[in-house]
């Protein structure tokens, strides 16, 4: 691969004028056009590719920012990762990218490592259920934003759903449709989004005066929700309502249902956190908590932004309103079969 010396020897011109040329600097320190040409010409003969690393220990920026999320295979977080990494290409920046694969080991070692890469700043949904490792990087100056999943108990700048909001508004349309026996299929426990939409079931339970709750499961994947609804429909007073808190959870809560010959809506009516375009195509289209994704994208990139040019920020917290997308999966219990 040529180097600024290779082009320097063939015109016989001094290292720092190519550099010069190379990076838009010719006009400010008066180098002809002639000159300029050359340069750009036998560049472009010989492949030159500029060094960014070199530049990089010379300027002491990357212009690389980290994204951590908890898996992949998770809709939500694809998509989110997807918005993360346009919005970033935009601003010139590149983005390394690390799936914890919701192993708080696993996110930790890729934390420390990340850190030796010279990034300017993460944006991360933390899977650990500790602040630890992340208050000590934000402590020695990594400018970090977490997204959807965060920790209240400390200053780190995040931007994530109102899940309250969400698990209330959800509850709220099932029982406004005349159910009263709801059951929520959860996630993962001790994550902050799930234990704030089990907060917004419960307390739109309490509300509609319904003492008798269903709160179970333990992980945002499909199996957790295949495995619930088998266990549900086994209970002697079936419920006539399922509000799954991912739409993960909603796709093995519909296969079990399926093999139990229950159908969506006239048996069971299903309402899930999380929109995805694939449920509009489902047999029956399913109605769907939807959370603002591209909001959340450009604010925490904009927080980053503001970290990183060490711009005061009035607000550090920020959660953006849900909307419920109505679709056929939810009818009044008076017409059920």
């Amino acid at each position: 691969m040529a180097n600024i010396n290779d082009i320097a020897n063939e015109l016989g011109l001094s290292v720092t004028t190519i550099s010069r040329v190379l990076n838009g600097k010719a006009t400010q320190y008066r180098i002809g056009k002639a000159t300029q040409l050359k340069v750009k010409e036998l560049a472009k003969k010989l492949n030159y590719v500029p060094n960014e690393f070199a530049a990089n220990l010379r300027s002491g920026k990357s212009n690389t920012i980290a994204l951590s999320i908890p898996t992949i295979s998770n809709p939500f977080f694809g998509r989110i990762a997807s918005d993360l990494n346009e919005e970033l290409r935009t601003m010139k920046f590149m983005t390394i990218f690390n799936e914890s694969n919701e192993d708080e080991k696993i996110e930790t070692e890729a934390l420390k490592k990340l850190q030796s890469r010279n990034i300017e700043g993460l944006i991360i949904a933390p899977c650990s259920c500790s602040s630890k490792e992340l208050q000590r990087l934000y402590d020695n100056g990594l400018p970090i934003v977490c997204i959807d999943r965060y920790f209240e108990d400390i200053e780190i700048p995040y931007v994530a759903t109102d899940n309250f909001s969400g698990g209330y508004r959800a509850t709220s349309y099932l029982i406004e449709n005349g159910h009263r026996n709801i059951a929520c299929i959860q996630g993962t426990k001790f994550s902050l989004p799930n234990i704030r939409r089990v907060e917004g079931y419960s307390k739109a339970m309490r509300d509609a005066n319904i003492n008798k709750v269903y709160i179970e499961g333990e992980s945002f994947d499909e199996q957790n929700g295949y495995l619930e609804t088998k266990l549900l429909l086994q209970n002697k007073e079936r419920v006539t309502a399922i509000f799954t808190l991912s739409n993960t959870i909603a796709i093995g809560c519909l296969k079990a249902l399926k093999e139990e010959g229950v159908r969506v809506p006239q048996d069971m009516s299903i309402i899930t956190f999380d929109d995805a375009p694939y449920l509009e195509l489902l047999s029956t289209p399913i109605t769907s908590v939807a959370q603002p994704l591209k909001e959340i994208s450009r604010v925490a990139i904009k927080l980053l932004l503001s970290k990183l040019n060490n711009e005061p920020l009035t607000t550090t917290q920020i959660l953006l309103k849900p909307k419920i997308i109505y679709r056929d999966s939810v009818i009044p219990f008076s017409q059920m079969s």
